[in-house]
């Protein structure tokens, strides 16, 4: 499905509720399959959690998880310590291309039994389910944090516990830290230490309780966007959000406060205005929140300023090599743009392209991340349905504000 978006303006005041977070909602649904006696609330609606979701419950010993990363690194940990299943773990095409040999080589080295079955280093995986009695094992403290928190989240069902050291600088550490909160919430007692993580076993039941997902700040992204591209006195309200959030993209309420963005807590919302215009050059490190960086590129297009951006070295294992992707793309917007392996350089442009089709790759974030440049050109977004991802009702939700989409 491709959606084409005219040119469009939004409605001054707008309320808008967004699904749980997708990152809270899978490590929750893996610590309940651990421990049973945990409730959750608003979980994600997002294609990722209904598969992480789906592949904890079935019985059967092939599971397919499509596009879904974090199930792939999530669930490779959790049948590597259940014991007597025998499990294969694969996903779509580009996922047999996502190297997984990091967290593999971790959990073989705590006593699991886990094989490649196609191509060295990447799913699909054979998984023999293991009692896992080794405790201690190292890791590069610059890959993807995904990997970190798989090995966290099914340390309390190790015989022996987890300690974790972590080699040289963190990559996402709010990730890390979101998960050794929500261990924290259900008794696990751990220590993060300098750079070693200690997890305690827990052989007692979770303290029984309803967890509530926060909603999902990745997806609040692209109206912060939206506000930034909208002229001043514009308001959009967000549901449900919290002050003290786990979530690390949390982050755009100081990043889009440069774009001239407020944000203000109201009871379990956010009420996001645009208080001033700010076409200042931007420059910021996003070692922990990669995953905002293809909409504050696209933002700084829309707005014609330049912008650098680094601690993107994860963005390369994404859905797709997400650098190559936002260069291909805003090329064709007749943007410039240099890329290295962890940064992007945006230089400021006087005009855009117009009626340019924009491919996604297989990712939904490059579609969201374009989707609010229709408030200054008409756009046509390819493979809009990639949405279903992470935020299904996007584009619903874009058609409530005012977008002309068709």
């Amino acid at each position: 499905m491709n959606v084409i978006l005219q040119k469009s303006s939004i409605a001054n005041q707008s309320s808008i509720v967004i699904t749980g977070s997708k990152s809270e909602s899978n490590r929750l649904l893996l610590l309940q399959a651990l421990f049973p006696e945990i409730n959750i609330k608003n979980l994600s609606n997002s294609d990722d959690t209904k598969v992480m979701q789906y592949a904890l419950q079935t019985s059967e010993d092939h599971i397919d998880i499509h596009h879904a990363g974090t199930a792939m690194r999530f669930l490779t940990a959790y049948f590597a310590t259940q014991e007597h299943r025998k499990v294969v773990l694969t996903g779509s095409s580009r996922m047999k291309e996502r190297p997984i040999k990091i967290l593999v080589e971790a959990l073989n080295t705590l006593g699991a039994d886990i094989a490649y079955l196609e191509s060295e280093d990447c799913p699909p995986l054979k998984i023999n389910g293991q009692q896992l009695i080794k405790d201690k094992v190292t890791l590069n403290a610059n890959v993807s944090s995904q990997y970190i928190s798989a090995l966290l989240l099914v340390a309390p069902k190790l015989t022996n516990g987890l300690e974790l050291t972590l080699e040289g600088e963190i990559t996402s550490v709010p990730y890390i830290n979101m998960t050794l909160d929500l261990l924290h919430q259900i008794g696990v007692k751990t220590e993060f230490e300098a750079n070693v993580i200690s997890v305690s076993p827990k052989t007692t039941k979770a303290d029984s309780q309803t967890l509530i997902v926060e909603s999902d700040w990745s997806s609040a992204s692209y109206f912060y966007s939206i506000l930034a591209l909208s002229p001043v006195g514009t308001q959009i309200t967000l549901s449900s959000y919290k002050q003290n959030s786990l979530q690390g993209d949390s982050a755009l309420i100081t990043i889009y406060k440069d774009f001239g963005v407020e944000t203000r807590f109201n009871k379990n919302a956010i009420v996001l205005k645009k208080t001033a215009e700010n076409v200042t050059p931007k420059m910021y490190n996003l070692n922990n929140s990669p995953d905002i960086a293809q909409t504050i590129a696209v933002t700084c297009l829309g707005l014609g300023i330049e912008c650098q951006l680094s601690g993107l070295h994860t963005l390369k294992i994404k859905e797709t090599d997400r650098l190559e992707a936002l260069k291909i793309e805003i090329e064709k917007l007749g943007g410039q743009i240099d890329i290295t392996e962890n940064s992007l350089h945006l230089f400021s442009n006087k005009s855009l392209n117009c009626d340019v089709s924009i491919d996604t790759y297989n990712d939904h974030r490059m579609a969201m991340a374009f989707a609010p440049l229709a408030l200054k050109i008409s756009i046509q977004i390819n493979e809009a349905n990639v949405v279903s991802k992470s935020f299904p009702s996007f584009w619903e939700d874009l058609k409530t504000l005012g977008f002309n989409i068709s």
